[in-house]
């Protein structure tokens, strides 16, 4: 450690300027005019209170920021072994030439107390910047820093914000998956399209995916996956239990097509007529009921089973969406039997009322054990 610290401290001393003064430049004067302050302000201490009253006094000033940023700029310049100050100096309200003789003045009066031999800029804007000139006539300015904030809406930072968050999508994982990723696999399906001169079939295709991914983005269908599919025994019970469910869901529709009486298919009525005739659709819904409730309770159960070994307290819904899943399925069979059969549409209100009745009782009886285990739980605490 002593070796190391010697090389640091030898590094140092060689450098050009190993006495450095942080300035921050606050052309306009708000530190004076707002909080009332006195500049220079010279030291660590004395800049953190000015910038802390000058933050209370408008908490929207960007100034009080940069005062901030001097004083860390002063931190990590003191950890690399320089001799630092760090020192706040003032302009006048309305700029100008006053403001510069009045930036330089100060900074003369700090170089009696501090002898530097280089300078450190620090500012929230072109404006504070155009004094760097002045300030090299007295002393070497060896960097220059700008505060940027994000919140800002000065025209001026615009380019600086729109420079992170591109640097954001560039490479933060969660954004480039999207904003680079998508339009990359568009754009090499489309060249590789041109080349085999088949741009006209794979526009379909472009167009697919990027209505996918518009989707996938929009319902956090990424996110919920990835939570789903969690190298947890949850996560195996909710992926299997979803994969077969989208299956039986999807396996659905073919079961509902062979369902339907192929005397009514090959009549020569017009396809318009066909799909729309109740029968038709009676027995569609009808082969599709049984296999596509079946994966939707497979969903259901999977989410239930899964929070219960985990412990997670959603459990009283997910039970009521699989009472409310059973409870609907009486009255959509008995409303396909009305479109087949042409019975009455009376025959649906018992179904119906006995679904809801259901629902409600197996709902108050879920919420009244829910309470009471709070009570306890309660109680114990």
């Amino acid at each position: 450690m002593s070796q190391r610290s010697d090389k640091v401290e030898k590094d140092v001393n060689a450098s050009t300027a190993n006495k450095l003064l942080v300035i921050c430049v606050d052309r306009d004067n708000d530190v004076g005019e707002k909080a009332g302050i006195v500049t220079p302000v010279i030291g660590r201490d004395a800049c953190i209170e000015a910038a802390q009253r000058l933050a209370l006094e408008d908490p929207e000033d960007a100034d009080s920021n940069s005062i901030f940023s001097a004083i860390k700029t002063y931190e990590d310049l003191v950890s690399k072994g320089y001799q630092v100050e760090v020192v706040t100096v003032a302009g006048v309200k309305d700029r100008g030439v006053q403001a510069d003789e009045k930036i330089l003045a100060e900074t003369r009066k700090v170089l009696d107390r501090f002898s530097a031999n280089g300078a450190v800029i620090v500012s929230d804007g072109e404006d504070d910047e155009s004094v760097i000139p002045v300030i090299q006539n007295v002393l070497p300015v060896v960097s220059v820093q700008r505060v940027v904030m994000k919140v800002s809406r000065s025209v001026e930072y615009s380019y600086a914000v729109f420079g992170k968050y591109l640097k954001m999508i560039a490479y933060d994982s969660r954004y480039s998956k999207f904003f680079l990723g998508v339009p990359g696999i568009l754009l090499l399906i489309g060249g590789v399209a041109a080349v085999f001169g088949i741009t006209t079939e794979i526009f379909a295709v472009l167009v697919s995916i990027l209505g996918g991914a518009f989707l996938i983005r929009a319902f956090d269908i990424d996110r919920v996956w990835s939570s789903w599919s969690k190298p947890t025994p949850m996560g195996f019970i909710r992926m299997f239990t979803m994969v077969a469910g989208v299956l039986l869901i999807l396996s659905s529709v073919p079961a509902g097509v062979a369902s339907i009486d192929p005397e009514l298919i090959e009549s020569d009525s017009e396809f318009i007529v066909k799909i729309t005739d109740q029968v038709i659709i009676g027995q569609f819904i009808a082969g599709v009921l049984p296999i596509l409730w079946t994966g939707l309770g497979a969903i259901f159960a999977g989410t239930l089973l899964s929070n219960w070994i985990g412990g997670v307290p959603r459990q009283i819904s997910d039970i009521l969406r699989i009472i409310v899943l059973i409870a609907l399925y009486p009255t959509i069979y008995q409303f396909t039997n009305i479109m087949i059969s042409d019975v009455s549409s009376f025959t649906l209100i018992p179904p119906l009322l006995g679904g809801l009745a259901a629902t409600l009782v197996s709902a108050t009886i879920l919420f009244k054990k829910y309470r009471k285990h709070k009570d306890q739980e309660m109680v114990s605490d």
